[in-house]
C-alpha cells in the first residue's frame, strides 16, 4: 500500500486523490464531531474515543507496518505534545462557549493560519485566486459563527475568553496539521506514522479522565465504549485520509478542503437531526463550498 501511494505523489493521479481523501475527511470530521456531542460527558467521550483508536492501532504498530527511525521517534514525540495542547485548548473553548459559536471559529482560522505556515514549511504558493477561495471559505465559516451567536443561547460572561481560546486552538488546528504533514513526509512509510501515532495519541486522555472514569454508572460504561469503538474508526479514516492528502500534494489545499466539514455538519444536522437550514445558512454554506471549489480551480 505504501508503494503504491509513494508511486502516486507527483502526478496528476496523485492531486485527484488527495482531492477525494481530503473531502473524505472532511465528512468523516463532521461524523466525528457529531460523535462527540452526545449525551456523554464530552471529555469521557474523547477518551473513549482515543482510548479505542490507541488499542486497535497497537497491533499495527507492532506487527505490520515498519518499525520507526530514531528522527521519526522525536518528530512523534512532538506531534503528541502538540495535541495535547489544542486537545485541552479545544475543551476549554467548547467547556466555555456554545459549540455552534467555537466550532465555526476554530475551524475557520485553522485553514488561514495552515496555508500561511505551509508557505513557510513546504515553499507552497497560492494564487490571487486560491486566496480568495480561502477568505470565501474562511467568512462564510465565520458568517456562520455570527449566526448562531445570535440564534443560539450562549453564556455572554465567557464569550470572550471563548472566542480567544477558539482563535487559539484554530491556530494549533494549523500546527498540528503542518507538523504532521511534516512527519507523515519524513516517514518512510507514512502507515508506520500513522499507527505509532494513533498508538501514542491515545494514551493522554484515558489517563487525565481516569477520576471520572471511576465515577461512571456502569450502565453508562458500555454504550460509551460502543461510541468510542464508533468514533475510533472514523477518527482513524478522517486523520488518515488529511494526511495522506498533505503527502500526495498541497498542505494548504487539503486543509482548506478538509474546512468544509462545516458543511457537511450541516447536512447531517438536517438530514439525520431534522434541524433546519434556512436561506441565510444555505448561503454561508454555498459561499464555504464556492471558496472550496475556487481554490481547487484557481491552482
Amino acid at each position: 500500500m505504501a508503494t503504491f501511494f509513494a508511486s502516486l505523489q507527483g502526478t496528476h493521479a496523485g492531486h485527484l486523490t488527495a482531492l477525494g481523501l481530503a473531502l473524505l475527511a472532511a465528512v468523516l470530521h463532521a461524523i466525528f464531531g457529531a460523535l462527540q456531542k452526545g449525551r456523554h460527558d464530552p471529555w469521557l467521550s474523547r477518551a473513549a474515543i482515543d482510548g479505542c483508536y490507541g488499542i486497535m492501532s497497537l497491533p499495527l504498530a507492532l506487527f505490520v507496518v515498519p518499525w520507526p527511525s530514531h528522527r521519526l521517534w522525536l518528530l512523534l514525540a512532538g506531534a503528541f505534545f502538540i495535541h495535547v495542547g489544542y486537545k485541552l485548548l479545544q475543551a476549554m473553548a467548547y467547556s466555555r462557549g456554545a459549540y455552534t459559536v467555537v466550532y465555526p471559529v476554530v475551524r475557520g482560522t485553522g485553514p488561514l493560519f495552515t496555508v500561511a505556515a505551509s508557505g513557510f514549511v513546504f515553499g507552497e504558493l497560492f494564487t490571487p485566486g486560491q486566496w480568495g477561495g480561502v477568505l470565501m471559505l474562511v467568512c462564510g465559516i465565520l458568517g456562520l459563527a455570527l449566526y448562531n451567536l445570535r440564534h443560539v443561547v450562549v453564556d455572554r460572561h465567557t464569550l470572550v475568553p471563548a472566542l480567544a481560546l477558539a482563535v487559539m486552538t484554530g491556530g494549533f488546528v494549523a500546527l498540528y496539521t503542518t507538523y504532521d504533514a511534516y512527519g507523515i513526509r519524513a516517514a518512510a512509510d507514512p502507515f508506520t506514522f500513522l499507527a505509532w501515532f494513533f498508538t501514542i495519541d491515545g494514551i493522554f486522555m484515558p489517563v487525565l479522565t481516569n477520576r471520572r472514569w471511576r465515577a461512571l454508572p456502569m450502565a453508562e460504561f458500555v454504550p460509551l465504549v460502543r461510541r468510542g469503538l464508533v468514533g475510533a474508526v472514523v477518527a482513524w479514516f478522517s486523520f488518515g485520509s488529511i494526511m495522506m492528502a498533505t503527502r500526495l500534494d498541497n498542505v494548504g489545499q487539503a486543509a482548506v478542503l478538509r474546512e468544509t466539514s462545516t458543511v457537511w455538519a450541516a447536512v447531517i444536522g438536517w438530514i439525520l437531526l431534522g434541524e433546519k437550514v434556512g436561506p441565510r445558512r444555505l448561503l454561508l454554506m454555498a459561499l464555504i463550498a464556492g471558496g472550496a471549489v475556487l481554490v481547487e480551480v484557481a491552482g
